[in-house]
């Protein structure tokens, strides 16, 4: 084989490897492979971004390579790839751990790919053994730095993700304990620079077993999780059907905004409430039908579903539809579910 093409094999295969059994053995898979895609190369951008940003501190603030590469660069690169994490988090498009383990694993995949590639093009003479180093160690600590943030702040933000949707707020401080461990992580591997084949074997087994670990754990909980969601929900479900529901408090609000509206106004209401309450309902049977492997083709009905809900949304205005929900109690990890549910269907 030629020695070029060995050497790009051994910088750029491990990560990606790695990255495709996360994501085989996830047991929802939930994390898209056109979402992954996207997320390999955003993280090849910031990659790009942060040799610019890299090459302009170290010119304003002259170190030596071992010094910078242990303390400032471990923080510019990590904050980088957790600017990120931190959109994927704004727009609610992680549900559980596993789907962070492979979101933040993806991210420092697409950096540590075109950072290799770019070093494979620099130093095109370096021998093999600086490629095993960087593929297997430096590659690894990328996607494992980036999976510890997104699990760390997945972890935090759990309670508030499965509380009312409407009381969530979206706290910047929750992010700092995750990007704390990741710099500390890279910077603790930098720090092996006399060393690299043993940072490198720590890299290659601890990563990928404790990310496993977390697969084991992510998934009993996610588990736990979907089968008390089914059961709350199936219950509301039987007390809008019995009328149980229009005793309560929420039920009693509920009619009391749909008699502020006209007739039409007051029927696209309680429309609204019952498409809301099914849906989510069939979105907890969906993810517990992934997990079992047993995922059903989503009929026109769920489509057509979807499409009314939004109709009718567009019609009541947001304000109502806050309000709705807010009476229902969904919880923001209950929207990520519907979210999911539709995009099967549309699939």
């Amino acid at each position: 084989m030629d020695p070029m093409i060995l050497n790009a094999v051994v910088a750029l295969a491990p990560v990606l490897i790695c990255l495709i059994v996360f994501d085989r053995i996830d047991a929802f898979g939930l994390v898209s492979l056109p979402m992954v895609a996207l997320l390999l190369l955003a993280g090849g951008a910031v990659a790009a971004a942060g040799y610019y940003i890299n090459g302009g501190v170290l010119d304003q603030f002259p170190l030596g390579p071992d010094s910078y590469a242990q303390t400032v660069a471990p923080v510019i690169e990590e904050c980088l790839k957790a600017g990120l994490l931190v959109v994927v988090f704004w727009l609610n498009r992680i549900g559980y751990l596993i789907d962070a383990v492979i979101v933040g694993f993806a991210i420092g995949a697409g950096f540590s790919v075109v950072e290799n590639l770019f070093y494979l093009h620099q130093f095109s003479q370096a021998n093999v053994g600086v490629w095993l180093v960087r593929g297997f160690g430096t590659a690894i600590m990328h996607g494992g730095a980036s999976a510890l943030f997104a699990v760390i702040t997945q972890l935090l933000y759990t309670p508030r993700l499965r509380s009312d949707a409407s009381r969530f707020h979206f706290n910047p401080l929750l992010f700092l304990p995750g990007l704390a461990l990741a710099i500390a992580l890279h910077a603790a591997f930098n720090r092996f620079t006399s060393q690299p084949l043993i940072a490198m074997v720590v890299m290659l087994v601890g990563i990928p077993l404790g990310l496993y670990a977390i697969f084991a754990l992510g998934e009993t909980y996610a588990h736990r999780w979907l089968a008390h969601n089914r059961e709350s929900h199936s219950q509301l479900q039987a007390d809008i059907e019995s009328g149980a529901f229009a005793a309560s408090e929420d039920g009693r609000a509920i009619q009391a905004l749909a008699g502020r509206l006209d007739a039409k106004g007051a029927s696209a209401v309680m429309e609204c409430v019952r498409l809301h309450v099914d849906l989510v309902v069939k979105a907890d049977i969906n993810l517990l039908d992934l997990e079992a492997h047993e995922a059903k083709a989503h009929h026109a009905h769920v489509r057509g579903a979807f499409h009314r809900l939004h109709l009718l949304e567009r019609q009541l205005g947001r304000s109502t539809v806050m309000a709705l929900r807010q009476h229902l109690h969904f919880s923001r990890n209950d929207l990520w579910e519907m979210h999911e549910l539709e995009a099967h269907a549309v699939d």
